[in-house]
Formats: C-alpha cells, sequence, structure tokens
C-alpha cells in the first residue's frame, strides 16, 4: 500500500510542477556538471530556479484574462 501511495504522490508532484527543482538537479548532474565545453558556475539556487521559471512561464503573457 505504502509503495502505491508514494508512486501516488510522485505523480502528483509531476504533474504540479512541485518536483521541478529535483529534476533541473537530476538533469544538471546528468549533463553538465562533467562537461568541459559547458562553462557553468554550477547549478542554480532553489529561488534562483524558481524565479527564472516563472519569468519564462509569464513572459509571453500579455493580455489581462
Amino acid at each position: 500500500m505504502t509503495k502505491y501511495l508514494k508512486t501516488v504522490w510522485k505523480a502528483v508532484r509531476r504533474l504540479s510542477g512541485d518536483d521541478a527543482y529535483e529534476r533541473y538537479l537530476e538533469h544538471y548532474a546528468c549533463r553538465h556538471a562533467h562537461s568541459e565545453d559547458h562553462q557553468c558556475t554550477g547549478p542554480l539556487s532553489r529561488a534562483e530556479f524558481f524565479k527564472q521559471w516563472q519569468e519564462q512561464k509569464w513572459n509571453g503573457i500579455k493580455r489581462c484574462c
């Protein structure tokens, strides 16, 4: 039963975007952390990530409703 609940909870977090930062860190570790041609200073902090995420999400909205 707990395995089922964990699976459901994981799906809810993914659908709501709650796990976006964790997925970003996994992506960074796999793709950018060991890349020599990618000159990054490290992964974004949680606050920086969500600020950038919100700006990308709402940047194109030019209407009131």
